[in-house]
């Protein structure tokens, strides 16, 4: 009977230190909120595409911000496909992300995913490309700026306002996009004036390398007369370059892209490139993160920030050149 008393003690004893070590770790769990993981940011990034190497060095700032302040980033890549991204968008709402940073493949198709995060009461800011609908805010530049500031720089190339002649082939980026058409419009409402251009518009390379080097040897075939590429990105004028140097054309044909890509630029400095007008992605996606950290903390800003942009030609290529970038740091 002693011994039976004796194990019923400490049968009890032990249970009573489970269920006081019970209560006192259900507070340090990460479903209650007060843990490392429940204190720490998470930013949802429905990145457009990872098929460029802007988007990638974009990202890639956007990842390291988010680490030096302490957040967590989770990225998705829609690659190009609307339906996509608003399904990638419900995940990551799923994955119980604070904040949205969107680039959106179709400024109005990503609608689904605005509304699932407006239910979810996460706050979106759109980077690189805006949304028809209203956002917490919009990191970006004016792109139809920069095609106004390439074509003033391909009126130039070619004999100045008002006496520029020559044949433009132009090569654009992804059909319907906000930035292609700002890039096409703003180009063309400057050399549109010019009597004595011509601008044969070429298909859609989605700013893809590749896809520019094929649809330039055709257009090339085509017009060999060209006396000016334009690209809506470095990436594709660095396609054409690729043909222009397999036909012996290289530097007598003049090149003018946008981005800013380190190797456009080296270009420039070796003579076969022309213009590149500046677009630092490593500044776009700093300030994304920052400014989507602000919007959780309560700050207010304008509809759109303005990253602001630059011309770089032979004249100052060498104060941007740096090889432990993909693309130029904005000055």
């Amino acid at each position: 009977m002693q011994k039976s008393r004796l194990f019923i003690g400490l049968a009890l004893l032990l249970a009573l230190v489970f269920v006081v070590a019970g209560c006192g770790g259900e507070k340090t769990t990460p479903d209650s909120g007060s843990g490392d993981k429940g204190d720490k940011v998470v930013i949802g990034f429905s990145q457009v595409t990872l098929d460029s190497p802007f988007y990638v060095s974009l990202m890639d700032a956007a990842r390291a911000e988010a680490e030096a302040r302490g957040a967590e980033l989770i990225y998705v890549d829609a690659q190009n496909d609307i339906e996509k991204q608003n399904n990638d968008v419900q995940d990551l709402i799923t994955k119980g992300i604070d904040v949205l940073i969107l680039n959106p493949a179709n400024p109005t198709g990503v609608n689904p995913a605005l509304q699932a995060a407006k239910q979810a009461n996460i706050p979106v800011i759109t980077v690189d490309r805006p949304t028809e609908t209203k956002v917490a805010t919009f990191v970006g530049r004016d792109n139809k700026k920069m095609g106004e500031l390439a074509g003033e720089e391909a009126v130039k190339l070619l004999g100045g306002k008002g006496k520029a002649k020559g044949k433009i082939i132009e090569l654009q980026g992804d059909a319907g996009g906000k930035v292609m058409m700002d890039r096409r419009d703003g180009f063309h409402a400057v050399v549109d004036q010019e009597p004595g251009i011509e601008v044969i518009q070429g298909p859609y390379c989605d700013y893809v390398r590749s896809k520019a080097v094929k649809a330039f040897q055709d257009l090339l075939q085509a017009h060999p007369d060209v006396d000016l590429v334009y690209a809506h990105n470095d990436d594709m004028a660095l396609g054409a370059l690729q043909v222009l140097q397999q036909n012996g054309l290289a530097g007598k044909v003049k090149i003018v892209g946008i981005d800013g890509l380190m190797e456009a630029i080296k270009a420039i400095e070796a003579g076969n490139y022309d213009v590149t007008v500046l677009n630092d992605p490593q500044l776009l996606g700093k300030m994304a993160v920052d400014t989507a950290l602000g919007v959780l903390e309560g700050k207010e800003y304008p509809e759109f920030i303005d990253a602001g942009t630059g011309l770089i030609n032979k004249d100052n290529a060498a104060r941007y050149i740096d090889d432990n970038l993909v693309f130029a740091a904005a000055k």
